[in-house]
């Protein structure tokens, strides 16, 4: 048996890693999950040297110690950030160098497979470059302004039904409570100068009948039509309300996703559509570290499993 370990970097409570941890533990693959971000320093210690390969030594996590040239697959989930630990010149000195330092040592382990490596998924995350891309692979995408120009914004939401949604999904707080910024129809009325102080952007609202969640791993293409309430233009919005069914993949977009993917160098992408009654897919955006566990069991995609068929054996059976 491979006793080599697969690297799950994660937060503590993660339910999307938590499911191919599982399944790493079923098929008795070692796992060594951790937290770099809330971890280190403290309860795991580095010890990295440079040889002719790479790096070699050490990474210890509490009672656990795995090998950095033995790692077999790094999981990069969603880690907590590297937080300053105290406060001063000091601390943000500290936290800048653990990120470079254990972040980057984890960037570069000799003969580990990256289920999409670090750098390759910052990358991705911008969307300008994910539409750029999909326009180039000839994939439907509607018309998108990104501005800091009140009189551009109200121009093009003159123009058509148009919708607002960040360029960043990130995660934010209302009154100590977890919250989102849902993509929104806007009206020119609407715009005024806030539009000054950051980027904007604005989108072609699509006359969808249903949203499809498609998730790429590797070359497996697992898809899930998502049908929400009448009236709902973020599904995210009304989880309780959602219906599920899997679909196929249309075969112009999963080769454009295979090589949407290859191009940013992911193994991994979760990627949302919008349907329209013609039976169009039109691109919306790509997550390349999206949520999916949910749909493990609404839609019946065996996305962990595909997931660890990667980590342990390096692409999924055919």
């Amino acid at each position: 048996m491979d006793g080599r370990p697969v690297l799950v970097s994660t937060q503590h409570e993660d339910p999307t890693a938590d499911l191919v941890v599982a399944e790493l533990n079923r098929r008795r693959v070692p796992v060594l999950r951790f937290d770099p971000g809330r971890d280190f320093p403290g309860v795991a210690v580095l010890a990295a040297n440079t040889h002719q390969g790479g790096w070699s030594g050490t990474l210890t996590v509490g009672s656990r110690t795995a090998d950095l040239d033995a790692i077999r697959a790094l999981y990069h989930r969603r880690p907590s950030i590297y937080e300053p630990v105290g406060s001063g010149q000091t601390a943000l000195f500290a936290a800048k160098e653990n990120r470079r330092g254990l972040g980057g040592v984890l960037a570069a382990l000799p003969g580990c497979l990256y289920l999409s490596h670090p750098q390759a998924i910052a990358r991705a995350e911008y969307k300008p470059a994910q539409l750029a891309e999909a326009v180039r692979l000839g994939l439907p995408v509607p018309e998108t302004l990104i501005t800091n120009d009140p009189v551009h914004a109200k121009e093009f939401c003159a123009q058509q039904p148009t919708i607002y949604k960040p360029l960043h999904a990130g995660s934010y707080t209302v009154g100590g409570e977890p919250a989102g910024i849902w993509a929104a129809r806007v009206e020119p009325g609407e715009i005024d100068d806030a539009v000054k102080h950051s980027a904007h952007l604005f989108q072609a609202e699509v006359p969808k009948v249903a949203d499809v969640r498609v998730v790429v791993i590797g070359d497996r293409v697992l898809c899930a039509r998502i049908t929400a309430p009448p009236g709902v233009l973020d599904w995210r919005s009304a989880y309780g309300s959602l219906s599920y069914e899997p679909v196929e993949c249309p075969a112009e977009v999963r080769r454009a996703l295979i090589e949407f993917t290859e191009s940013f160098g992911l193994r991994f992408g979760a990627f949302d559509f919008a349907v329209t009654a013609d039976g169009a897919w039109w691109f919306l955006e790509c997550n390349p570290n999206g949520q999916w566990a949910w749909l493990e069991d609404r839609a019946g995609l065996p996305i962990a499993a595909a997931i660890t068929d990667v980590l342990e054996n390096g692409e999924c059976p055919a």
